[in-house]
């Protein structure tokens, strides 16, 4: 076997120098190839490289955590993962993820197209931009690759061979079952918040006996419902946009579980944007963008439910609530009251899915720009004690949630509360 070498600046030429998908792209001259090391994320290298004809981005797992370093070891498979993950995102929504230019499994290198002038979400929100297609492309694409990566619709035996393929990306499954779901309610060695001022709150959260049952219950689903292919990650730092596109990246957590993990996720990261505008209001009040965001939650939701129920009369073909049950009987309102209830699972499983997202990125190992940028300690933990609120009561009560309506009218509430 190859052995496995990081790249850097100096050999990545001499690596990927060869290969026609990148020179194609990027220019033959390899010493005119201009290569800056980019990544900021937890766990990989990434790097831009210029040159005379275009640009392309280059991902290298590393074999540990890069967060952490070497104490943590990680596989390289989790890029062989990443690399199907994004096949299949394009297939089941074309052009809502880069294009893939070279894969080489051994030393888990991805190369895709270089995405420009697009930037993070995450960015762009903590700037206070207001993009017009975000709510609608990120609703199109959960639903999309929800619904279409599930028995719903995929053919038996294709979907098996890819539950069993991705069944193997057990060590970002076990990042996500103990970062997520475990590690925020106890003193984990990796947790940290900010101090002193959340103390108070984050004692409270530890010794609330109906949300740490929840959370385990949310654990519980996530590690035995394999509904459909996940993105396993999908945040606002996983969605690069400009005013007219986004794009969605970064799926190497992807596996099959709950249909409703994706949204949920997603959308606590938008309320958690919403909490954190107070700390980003140096260039004015920021009233106008946490009206956006609670706005974009509810494109979102609405945007998936449409797309969601347009792809059950259209594109049911799988095993489950087949039509020989239901339309082809003559029995439309059976199939209808089936979606509904299916749309009510997703609907309450997300909430909290939502809820333990919001207490992770605050109480746990990996934490957001949202608040991290935030420099004063005090403003900091006052909006991130909103979010644990909101959380708590996502989680705690998801069964009697009814609407989008009511979750933001609480949220509302909350940013004007005075947080000692």
């Amino acid at each position: 076997m190859t052995v496995f070498e990081a790249l850097n600046s100096q050999t990545l030429p001499l690596r990927l120098g060869g290969t026609a998908a990148i020179l194609d792209r990027v220019g033959v001259d390899t010493s005119a190839w201009k290569i800056r090391e980019v990544g900021d994320g937890n766990l990989n290298l990434v790097f831009i490289v210029d040159g005379t004809k275009g640009s392309v981005v280059v991902k290298q797992a590393l074999p540990y955590v890069r967060l952490v370093g070497e104490s943590w070891p990680l596989p390289l498979k989790r890029s062989y993962f990443e690399y199907q993950a994004l096949v299949r995102q394009q297939e089941r929504d074309p052009g809502m993820v880069p294009e893939i230019l070279h894969f080489d499994r051994e030393q888990a290198i991805i190369v895709m197209e270089f995405l420009t002038p697009h930037i993070i979400l995450r960015k762009a929100l903590i700037e206070g931009q207001q993009l017009p297609r975000i709510a609608r492309d990120l609703g199109l694409f959960t639903a999309r690759t929800l619904f279409r990566g599930s028995d719903l619709s995929m053919e038996t035996r294709k979907r098996k061979e890819d539950l069993a393929l991705f069944s193997d990306n057990v060590e970002l499954c076990d990042i996500t079952e103990n970062l997520v779901f475990s590690d925020p309610y106890y003193e984990a060695t990796l947790n940290r918040h900010t101090t002193p001022q959340l103390d108070g709150i984050v004692r409270e959260l530890r010794a609330d006996r109906d949300l740490k049952v929840e959370a385990q219950r949310l654990k519980h689903l996530f590690a035995s419902n394999a509904e459909t292919l996940l993105h396993g990650d999908l945040h606002t730092g996983s969605v690069m946009v400009t005013p007219e596109e986004t794009r969605v990246i970064d799926p190497e957590f992807a596996f099959y579980g709950p249909m409703a993990f994706d949204v949920g996720m997603l959308l606590a990261n938008f309320w958690m944007s919403y909490f954190s505008q107070a700390g980003h209001e140096k260039d004015g009040d920021r009233a106008d963008m946490r009206d956006y965001l609670l706005d974009v939650v509810v494109g979102i939701w609405d945007t998936f439910r449409d797309e969601f129920s347009r792809l059950w009369h259209t594109e049911r073909n799988g095993i489950l609530y087949q039509r020989t049950l239901f339309e082809d009987r003559g029995d439309a309102l059976g199939s209808t009251q089936a979606l509904d209830e299916v749309l009510q699972s997703i609907w309450t499983d997300m909430l909290g899915f939502a809820g333990v997202e919001m207490h992770r990125r605050i109480l746990g190992l990996a934490h957001n720009a949202d608040f991290e940028t935030i420099e004063d300690a005090d403003l900091r933990a006052r909006c991130e004690a909103k979010a644990l609120k909101l959380g708590r009561h996502l989680a705690v009560n998801r069964r009697k949630i009814h609407s989008m309506a009511e979750i933001n009218a609480l949220a509302g509430r909350l940013e004007k509360e005075i947080v000692a």
